[in-house]
C-alpha cells in the first residue's frame, strides 16, 4: 500500500512558475513508476507526465512539453513537478499517481492522492 500527498498547488498569473510536490508513503517508492495528472473543470482527467522508477525516462504530453519538467528524489520518497510558463488552459486539479508501467493510461496506475489545485489567472 502506498499513499500519496500532494502539495504546492495555488494561485498564479499566466507566465508564472509552481512546484508541485508529491510525497509517497512506503518504504517502496523507488519500485513504482510515477505520474501526474490533471482534471479541469468539466472534464475528465488526462495525463501530464510520468516518470520511470530511476528518475531517467521521462513521458510528456504534448501541452506541455518544454514547459513541465517531473523529476523523482528517490532518497526523499517524492517526486515533483516543476510548472514553468503557466497558462489559464493549465488550470486543474493535479492528481499524483503511483504504478507499475510508464504509461499514460490512468488503469496503469495503482495507487492516487487526493490532489492540489492549480488556478492559473490571465
Amino acid at each position: 500500500q502506498v499513499q500519496l500527498v500532494e502539495s504546492g498547488g495555488g494561485l498564479v498569473q499566466a507566465g508564472g512558475s509552481l512546484r508541485l510536490s508529491c510525497a509517497a508513503s512506503g518504504r517502496t517508492f523507488s519500485t513504482y513508476v510515477m505520474g501526474w495528472f490533471r482534471q479541469a473543470p468539466g472534464k475528465e482527467r488526462e495525463f501530464v507526465a510520468a516518470i520511470g522508477r530511476g528518475g531517467i525516462d521521462t513521458y510528456y504530453t504534448d501541452s506541455v512539453k518544454g514547459r513541465f519538467t517531473i523529476s523523482r528524489d528517490n532518497t526523499k520518497n517524492t517526486q515533483y513537478l516543476q510548472m514553468n510558463s503557466l497558462k489559464p488552459d493549465d488550470t486543474a486539479v493535479y492528481f499524483c499517481a503511483a504504478g507499475r508501467l510508464l504509461a499514460r493510461l490512468q488503469k496503469n496506475y495503482d495507487y492516487w492522492g487526493q490532489g492540489t489545485q492549480v488556478t492559473v489567472s490571465s
